[in-house]
């Protein structure tokens, strides 16, 4: 297509309305818009999911729902939150912002954008139908352990199967998009040293998901097979080996782990310098460090096997490796607080929520060392201190991350101030009710708390309770959110093209709201 076919193509579409603009759309900020509210919704879904596992664990006994249900939960609750919740957040922030940020006029590929985005909805209506079937849904955690997931599992397997098909699918057409209009589509100007570092989380976090989407892939595929086409992969009568499937699932596990943490540094990275109003402390060694987790995170993946019986000598080397990963992302919580050191600081919500998600990320880290130790993971394995964990990693972490950059970004995209009161109030509800919500359960898991259990011993019953209600918190709080970002769109005070005084970057050059066309001739960077 030549230029003038474009221009008529992109007017053509600016003008459709409507539904019309929506389904068919290759502008990579509407395809963003696109991204983030069809996140918020599944981030809405899965909250309802954990409401009801925490609705039943608020006091010992079987109450609300039954077991196998309960476990049906907990599978969907996970899969929606890190597939539908947390990566399609993040895709949708790349569509947004990289563009801009590099100074191009769109995506790379603007119809495979529009595709990758479609599909997603798709994949999740024939995850969620298969709680309707017959036997129900998934109930097999969302790692699925096989045998539970090939033996033991219900007919409904072959959707979640095929769901997560789609859904890598998605995400390989994502990266692809992210690598290539990054590598080409710089302005003039932009070397590889002058990206900002959302880019370059997201252009290694791209390389990352194209590595490990084929492995998911090519489990969920053995687990179709073994169980309706009888093939043996994981099953030891036939040849298999059920421990197999561990290794597999987490050579895509693990790096899917830093996938939704990765480009969290990069907007924390963003937004730091400029509530700080200094520039970001040591930026190629920040480069270098988020390059240096993710080849390390391909050494890692047995750390979740300690007690599979796997030899000493690997258990020593997982274990290694595992502390190793520590030394990259100290230099990070390093480097963000050597940026705020001595700055003039003011505390907008995006600036609250960042530096939350530094000491919150902080403590996930530490305990993440404590399960890094071979011989004490024997105690803390398949308890809630593993659930308090990755939630410290993943709520404070990915979540907060995502919270900050949407308040952080409103003003540009909608070109409307939102209100920093409310914004405020949501902040602090959040934060409170989260640490209510997951540090008690490090206390339960120490004390012998298994994970995924419907009912448990009378002895954790009082903990147990104060979580749940921390839970129902953190859920509410986050109607606040969706206050604050409707009010937004709706009006407000209008957003000057720079709102924040200490911002850098080329998206701060474009006026707000930012204008269907970001760069039509490339900015020259000096």
């Amino acid at each position: 297509m030549d230029a003038e076919h474009v221009d008529a193509h992109d007017e053509h579409q600016a003008h459709a309305t409507g539904i019309k603009r929506w389904l068919f759309t290759t502008n990579h900020k509407d395809i963003g818009t696109l991204y983030l509210w069809f996140s918020f919704i599944m981030f809405l879904v899965g909250g309802a999911m954990a409401m009801v596992i925490r609705a039943e664990l608020f006091q010992p006994g079987l109450q609300l729902v039954e077991p196998n249900f309960f476990n049906q939960m907990t599978t969907v609750h996970g899969l929606i939150m890190v597939f539908g919740a947390v990566m399609p957040a993040f895709t949708g922030l790349a569509n947004w912002l990289i563009p801009m940020m590099i100074g191009a006029p769109d995506m790379a590929l603007p119809r495979m954008n529009n595709w990758s985005f479609w599909i997603l909805p798709f994949a999740f209506a024939i995850l969620l139908s298969s709680l309707f079937m017959e036997g129900g849904g998934p109930n097999f955690g969302w790692t699925f352990y096989a045998p539970l997931s090939t033996t033991f599992s219900p007919d409904s397997t072959a959707l979640f199967v095929f769901s997560i098909h789609i859904m890598g699918i998605s995400s390989i057409m994502g990266a692809i998009n992210v690598i290539v209009t990054i590598v080409n589509m710089r302005a003039p100007g932009m070397t590889w040293m002058k990206l900002p570092l959302f880019v370059w989380t997201w252009l290694i976090t791209a390389f990352l998901l194209i590595a490990v989407m084929p492995v998911l892939a090519g489990v969920v595929t053995m687990v179709l097979t073994d169980k309706f086409f009888g093939t043996s992969f994981f099953d030891a009568a036939g040849g298999g080996d059920p421990v197999m499937f561990q290794h597999i699932f987490w050579f895509f596990g693990h790096p899917e782990v830093y996938i939704m943490i990765l480009p969290s540094f990069g907007i924390i990275s963003a937004i730091l310098p400029t509530f700080s109003r200094k520039r970001l402390f040591g930026y190629s060694s920040m480069v270098y460090a988020t390059a240096s987790i993710a080849i390390l995170s391909f050494l890692v993946w047995a750390h979740h096997m300690f007690t599979t019986g796997m030899p000493v000598f690997a258990e020593l080397f997982f274990m290694y490796c595992t502390m190793l990963i520590a030394v990259p992302t100290g230099v990070k919580v390093f480097n963000w607080v050597a940026t705020m050191w001595r700055g003039s600081l003011t505390f907008e919500t995006p600036m609250l929520f960042s530096i939350a998600f530094i000491i919150l990320f902080t403590i996930g880290g530490f305990s993440g060392l404590m399960l890094a130790i071979t011989p004490v993971d024997f105690q803390y394995h398949d308890t809630y201190f593993v659930v308090a964990h990755f939630h410290y990693v993943l709520v404070t972490g990915a979540i907060f991350s995502i919270m900050a950059a949407a308040y952080y970004w409103l003003p540009k995209w909608t070109g409307h101030m939102y209100d920093e009161k409310l914004g405020k109030i949501h902040f602090w509800c959040s934060v409170i009710s989260v640490n209510v919500l997951f540090f008690p359960m490090h206390f339960l898991g120490l004390a012998g708390m298994p994970r995924r259990i419907p009912d448990y011993a009378i002895q954790f019953a009082d903990v147990n309770q104060i979580v749940s209600i921390g839970g129902f918190a953190f859920g509410l709080s986050q109607l606040i959110f969706l206050a604050v970002v409707l009010k937004c769109i709706k009006g407000g005070e209008k957003a000057p093209a720079k709102p924040w005084d200490g911002a850098e970057g080329l998206e701060w050059t474009l006026p707000s709201p930012a204008p269907y066309h970001s760069f039509s001739t490339p900015p020259e960077i000096k």
